[in-house]
């Protein structure tokens, strides 16, 4: 069980991160001041230390700032002030997360804090797609998935060519046979719809990866 330092003040009502972090399978102990959290950290192996900064400011920086051991810290703040998360960053957190927050956002941003410090624990997931040109669908981890007949030609432009980064201006001209505009979300549309159809099916909407100011490219 992955083991998670909750720090964060004691207030009846607030939203209760302990249990519902431990229905996504982690262990948590829970502290409510900065001196408490370093005795844990120095005492105990935590995968990951989530500090809400509505602790007394100088508190829950000071944290931050004294904290000399390997755990990954995320910062939890009530509102998403660029000065502040800027602020908490320079003070050594990892990461941060507004408030109010879905968990499902934290469990993949701890998994991906995960792998860049122990990427030899990761495989990435493999998925045995097929292609079925008569209707346009494609089968992806036994689910069928239909796709209109470009959303299905851009998938399989991009799978043939998986791990390289392909422009939008080469999808345009050889899927959508048009140039691309400069105000043209046509291809966008597309890979947004076909995206959700993924998701649909439990399926990593990032096997088609975005690259920024680049194009796109098929994560397999």
């Amino acid at each position: 069980m992955r083991n998670i330092l909750l720090i964060q003040q004691s207030q009846v009502g607030e939203f209760n991160f302990e249990q519902q972090l431990n229905n996504l399978g982690f262990k948590v102990t829970v502290v409510n001041n900065a001196l408490q959290a370093l005795v844990k950290l120095e005492s105990n192996n935590y995968e990951v230390a989530l500090v809400d900064l509505s602790l007394e400011r100088l508190e829950s920086f000071w944290l931050l700032a004294t904290r000399k051991l390997t755990t990954t810290v995320i910062a939890l703040a009530a509102n998403n002030s660029t000065l502040e998360k800027i602020s908490a960053l320079e003070m050594g957190a990892d990461d941060y997360l507004a408030k109010p927050f879905n968990l499902r956002e934290l469990q993949l941003r701890l998994d991906v804090l995960k792998r860049r410090s122990h990427p030899s624990d990761f495989s990435a997931p493999t998925y045995d797609i097929r292609f079925n040109d008569n209707d346009s669908s494609i089968t992806c981890a036994g689910s069928n998935i239909q796709l209109t007949n470009t959303e299905y030609k851009l998938f399989r432009y991009l799978f043939e060519r998986k791990g390289k980064v392909v422009t939008k201006d080469e999808l345009q001209q050889r899927v959508l046979h048009k140039k691309l505009g400069k105000f043209d979300r046509n291809l966008d549309m597309h890979i947004s719809n076909t995206r959700r159809k993924l998701t649909q099916q439990n399926l990593p909407r990032d096997l088609i990866n975005t690259v920024r100011g680049q194009g796109y490219s098929f994560n397999f």
